[in-house]
């Protein structure tokens, strides 16, 4: 089954809840490479509660996508749920969302810039009255298999944040 139609149903569960609450989400990719966003387009009529969002797969696209000073990160590592959580507040802010998901970590098969090892993702969810954080650990360096996960994990927190 291609990973979007196994995804599919996730994003069918986020959307409807956004819609519920009248309420929209902005997206931060990472390490699961735009599946997040992918996931949640593959629902028709995404723009009633999907704001848009972005890769972030260097530094130069985390500044343009957030625009935070570089202070806003000092003392920061990639894949922590303090990085993570910036980000999720970053990019619900500047899309003017309601939420804001996002996943930062390394799937493997290259070395990760920032020294992050292999098959550790960090997701993080903010919304009203919510800021959830998920540490996802593989051990593993299948890059393919690591984005898999990763997605499922953080789409799974956003369906907790929603529905719980």
């Amino acid at each position: 089954m291609p990973i979007l139609a196994e995804l599919h149903p996730l994003g069918l569960r986020i959307a409807e809840a956004l819609k519920v609450r009248e309420q929209k989400i902005a997206v931060a990719d990472g390490a699961t490479g735009g599946l997040l966003s992918a996931t949640l387009l593959t629902v028709p009529g995404a723009l009633s509660f999907y704001v848009g969002g972005g890769i972030v797969y260097s530094l130069k696209a985390r500044d343009v996508l957030f625009d935070l000073p570089r202070d806003a990160y000092r003392g920061m590592r990639s894949a922590t749920e303090e990085y993570a959580l910036l980000q999720a507040r970053a990019i619900r802010d500047r899309f003017g969302a309601d939420w804001g998901l996002a996943e930062t970590g390394s799937a493997g098969g290259s070395a990760h810039p920032m020294g992050v090892a292999s098959g550790i993702s960090c997701c993080a969810v903010v919304g009203p009255g919510v800021e959830l954080v998920r540490v996802t650990e593989t051990s593993s360096d299948e890059r393919m298999a690591n984005m898999d996960l990763f997605t499922k994990a953080a789409l799974g927190l956003l369906v907790e944040a929603l529905e719980g």
